[in-house]
């Protein structure tokens, strides 16, 4: 008979040699040869998938969060200077000079993505807008940055101007880079109407988003956009990477007319960004779909008006109501007018005074404003004088 303090000495015993026997799965993959499985692919996160021509967005994961945007927020560092080359305020032949700052910080003597400036060199701004979109030369920002606004911290301010401007409310500029800083933050969402409107206001210059290669200074370096030449009709735009970011896109490209854009960072390495970049636009063609609701300025119903010369004012579109989602969605939306009414006249046309509601299963709600589609004013002192008796004796 085994006493107890044995059997547990066994069964520690068994313990210890199923601890340290190798994997069964192990032992038969090495028996055969088999390689290991591969790891799960990783997936991008912060993902923006949006209608080019619309602005619709038809994909939305943690969309609206700020992240930090790396070597994207370029796209704001650029729009900045095309708007003062618009304004003549300089030309593509203006040469600014590189700053020591721009030579030691952002230029050879740093780690980071640079264009090979001399310092004290006069450089055309062609060729710092050439080094900052291609290559995402960092030197060429503070360069551009140095020369137009008297410095870095100075044009910060211009490009965090111009996003409350355009209606980019997460946007946090801190540098003109896109370098790791804490309080840099934008969201994936307005990244993606960032680059919408570059493509949309500057189309003489979006071009040079989809030139493959840069060369300046008899070195020669490659556009890092994994999208160019490996999917049809992809054009640009921006790579980004930085230890709080990962490794993040904006890419946009055409197919039959359509144009899409995409957004996402967090991924861990360049051949996952590559991978997801070609997963994500396939997926904005052949998954998604937009569809319009109203033209501007339609009429889509009325409303109720107290005390006015009008019983009811039309309501109508602002702009054109355009929605977008995975295909097959729309066809189980509804729609619906919410306003606090009856209004109270005088209404100028114009006056936004209510909104158009759609929702429905897998589908974000979404709100569009609609406006009085005419001026309606007061009732004439019978008909007010009428309505008091009715509401003191009646009620409303």
């Amino acid at each position: 008979m085994i006493s107890q303090r044995k059997l547990g000495a066994v069964a520690l015993a068994a313990l210890v040699v199923l601890a340290l026997a190798p994997d069964a799965d192990a032992q038969r993959r090495r028996a055969r040869r088999e390689p290991a499985p591969p790891p799960a692919p990783a997936v991008a996160q912060h993902i923006t998938i949006m209608d080019g021509a619309s602005g619709a967005i038809l994909r939305c994961d943690d969309c609206d969060a700020p992240i930090p945007p790396a070597s994207m927020a370029k796209l704001m560092t650029v729009l900045i200077v095309l708007e003062r080359l618009r304004a003549r305020e300089i030309t593509m032949a203006t040469r600014f000079r590189v700053s020591e700052y721009a030579w030691r910080e952002h230029g050879a003597m740093s780690s980071g993505s640079h264009m090979f400036l001399p310092i004290n060199a006069e450089v055309a701004v062609s060729d710092l807008l050439q080094g900052a979109v291609i290559v995402s030369a960092n030197d060429a920002c503070v360069v551009l940055a140095e020369g137009i606004a008297g410095s870095e911290e100075a044009f910060v301010a211009l490009m965090n101007r111009r996003a409350e401007e355009l209606g980019l409310r997460t946007a946090r500029f801190r540098n003109v880079t896109g370098v790791d800083d804490p309080e840099q933050r934008i969201s994936s969402a307005d990244l993606a109407r960032l680059a919408r409107h570059l493509i949309q206001t500057y189309p003489e210059f979006y071009p040079v988003y989809s030139r493959r290669q840069f060369t300046f200074n008899n070195r020669t370096q490659q556009n890092r956009n994994p999208l160019l030449g490996a999917f049809a009709g992809a054009d640009g735009v921006k790579t980004g990477h930085t230890d709080a970011s990962g490794y993040g896109l904006i890419g946009s490209a055409v197919l039959n007319g359509q144009r899409r854009i995409i957004v996402f960072n967090g991924l861990p390495t360049m051949a996952s960004r590559n991978s997801e970049a070609q997963r994500l636009m396939r997926a904005a063609f052949n998954d998604y779909a937009v569809a319009q609701i109203a033209a501007a300025g339609e009429q889509l119903g009325e409303a109720q008006v107290r005390l006015g010369s009008r019983r009811a004012v039309p309501l109508v579109a602002q702009q054109a109501i355009v929605i977008g989602g995975p295909r097959g969605v729309q066809d189980a939306l509804t729609a619906h007018i919410v306003y606090d009414g009856p209004l109270r006249a005088p209404i100028a046309e114009g006056d936004v005074v209510a909104r158009l509601v759609i929702e429905g299963p897998d589908f974000q709600t979404q709100e569009f404003p609609l406006a009085a589609g005419r001026r309606i004013g007061r009732a004439n002192w019978f008909s007010r004088a009428w309505e008091g008796l009715r509401l003191t004796f009646f009620g409303p």
